[in-house]
């Protein structure tokens, strides 16, 4: 469970860190303000792109705490760069990093509770990381990829992947 969860969420994470980085360039080239980009949607009803990051962050983190069956640490919504969105990148990786293999003994048989649209929730840890936490998760890094490419940042699907 942790290869499965740890591992995925890292490699994502560090592939988004890389992505803007591109996005920074981007708008230092093309002379785009990055509240711009960084307050860019999809669509009006849906978040912005630093929200996005941020919870794909939150997912990631909450989900790896969940599974080592802790309670998850929070991280304050107050990002308005790029760079503060990176520092969040490394918080969360760091804070995932710092569970190891063991404590996910029986991660896929315990009782994970959490909230979820307002209801409580639990379900068991393999069906929370293969039906919530990494869906999310992916939902969230998707959507941040989108907003880019749909605003003109030349990303390709390598760099979604995080692909060597």
């Amino acid at each position: 469970m942790h290869r499965r969860s740890v591992a995925v969420f890292d490699r994502f994470l560090s592939a988004l860190a890389t992505i803007l980085d591109k996005a920074d360039s981007h708008c230092e080239a093309k002379k785009i303000k990055p509240e711009v980009i960084l307050a860019a949607r999809l669509f009006p009803d849906m978040f912005p792109f630093t929200r996005q990051v941020q919870l794909a962050c939150d997912f990631a983190a909450r989900g790896t705490a969940r599974l080592a069956g802790q309670e998850p640490k929070g991280f304050p919504d107050t990002e308005t760069s790029f760079a503060e969105l990176k520092d969040r990148i490394a918080a969360a990786r760091g804070y995932m990093g710092s569970f190891q293999a063991a404590d996910f003994a029986h991660a896929d048989t315990r009782e994970v509770h959490f909230k979820a649209g307002g209801r409580d929730m639990v379900l068991k840890g393999d069906e929370f990381l293969s039906f919530y936490a990494l869906p999310q998760f992916f939902f969230h890094i998707t959507t941040a990829y989108d907003i880019l490419r749909h605003n003109g940042i030349d990303l390709g699907k390598r760099d979604y992947m995080g692909a060597p």
